[in-house]
């Protein structure tokens, strides 16, 4: 990866501090009318990459009208703390009791008291608002095939006997097999697959899905168990083939969710979208092409106009985060390492070792800087430090995303089912307030 020589003095002016809110005013000017703005993480365990999409978040929806944070999580868990933020009937009391109930490795992801903050405030917000002006959260991902499929025929069971048919062939078809990766582990020895009793089960619930709100948003809801079914099933068998590619199906999937959800919040709608950075980052722009694989942020760039679209990535020189060793893993605390010389982290903490916003439209020293490529950390859900550089991916940042926000050391989140120190909320900004 060859990397370009930028004299260190003519990029004094090429980044913005980042030290509070109000810092993030390039960054909303640059947003400008943009109806989808994608927020990017570098691991899914650090404090500072919740607390600051929050922030990030709070202002797009105060001062740009969005309608909906959707994340990389399940529909059904997501939906219960949207839920939750609208105060709909039957909800728990607490934000609390509603992400004790996240118990889908990896649990921390969600279950935080970061988002317990953020939830926090959004019920707040939405206590002011009339509920067709609510702000929603939504989850995106395909892993809760079972989980949906229970959902939707329990729901039709009662508002509409003749799909509730199609939904019951369904969970038949899948019953012997238990657990997703059950199915796609047998898939390679059984004749038929559930495909077919899925796909019929979509187009039925999508032609009737505006018949079904006789509850909040019990359309939309039966619309997406439906989708995450469909798709789930087609993850699952493509895990099991040879030359599937399983992470294009899961991509696919959340942009087809992403966009049925603005369909049906109406023409106005505009979308917040957490997410790693490997799914809102611009595929093109890394070695992820070498693949065959494309991504949330390319779809997205693809599908909608420039200038509806901002994808911010995320990044940090060394710090702490919550990881686990292996799938299935306990999550434990991890120290993150200095990055590796060379790459984006390393030259940004060599610059100045403090926070920083890098706008690449703005500023033509980081353009310049990092239009090469270099290697640009990513931790997933499981992490080993000792193989550090094995967790970098070859990327052309200035392509990549529209702007970067770099924090040079960060901590670890906040799971609830840690106790925080001293028995006390942990603090929930990213900066001292």
């Amino acid at each position: 990866m060859a990397a370009t020589t930028v004299n260190p003095q003519s990029l004094t002016n090429s980044f913005y501090k980042l030290e509070g809110i109000q810092d993030l005013d390039p960054l909303l000017e640059r947003i400008g009318e943009a109806k989808f703005v994608l927020l990017g993480e570098a691991s899914h365990g650090t404090h500072e990459y919740y607390t600051w999409r929050a922030e990030i978040s709070k202002r797009l929806i105060q001062e740009k009208n969005f309608s909906c944070i959707a994340v990389e999580g399940d529909w059904p868990d997501c939906f219960e703390i949207n839920r939750w933020i609208k105060a709909y009937p039957g909800t728990p009391n607490t934000i609390l009791e509603v992400l004790n109930n996240f118990n889908r490795w990896p649990t921390w992801m969600w279950a935080n008291w970061e988002i317990s903050a953020l939830a926090q405030w959004m019920r707040n917000y939405n206590d002011q608002l009339a509920p067709e002006k609510k702000i929603g959260f939504y989850g995106l991902d395909v892993y809760s095939l079972w989980e949906s499929m229970r959902i939707i025929v329990d729901y039709l069971e009662k508002e509409d006997p003749e799909a509730a048919s199609y939904a019951r062939k369904a969970i038949d078809c899948f019953e012997p097999y238990g657990e997703e990766d059950a199915y796609a582990a047998r898939l390679g020895s059984i004749k038929k697959t559930c495909r077919e009793e899925v796909l019929r089960l979509l187009l039925e619930v999508k032609e009737k899905a505006p018949q079904y709100d006789h509850a909040p948003e019990a359309g939309l809801n039966a619309e997406i168990n439906a989708l995450v079914a469909a798709n789930g099933e087609k993850y699952y068998r493509t895990m099991a083939s040879f030359g599937g590619n399983s992470w294009n199906v899961r991509d696919q999937h959340m942009v087809e969710t992403l966009n049925t959800i603005l369909n049906y919040l109406g023409a106005d709608a505009k979308v917040i979208v957490w997410e790693h950075n490997t799914h809102i980052g611009d595929a093109r722009a890394t070695d992820m092409v070498d693949d065959g694989d494309i991504n949330v942020g390319q779809l997205i760039r693809e599908q909608h106009r420039a200038e509806e679209v901002v994808l911010v990535g995320f990044g940090s020189y060394e710090g702490t985060v919550i990881a686990g060793r292996g799938w299935d893993a306990p999550m434990q605390k991890m120290l993150v390492p200095p990055a590796i010389k060379g790459s984006v982290e390393e030259k940004l903490h060599a610059l100045s070792p403090e926070n920083k916003l890098l706008l690449f439209n703005k500023n033509p020293g980081s353009i310049e800087l990092f239009k090469g490529w270099l290697g640009h950390r990513a931790i997933g859900v499981v992490y080993n430090p000792d193989r550090e550089r094995g967790n970098y991916v070859p990327t052309k940042l200035t392509e990549r995303y529209d702007a970067f926000l770099y924090l040079d050391k960060t901590r670890a989140l906040h799971p609830l089912h840690l106790k925080p120190q001293g028995h006390l909320t942990p603090e929930t900004f990213p900066f001292g307030m």
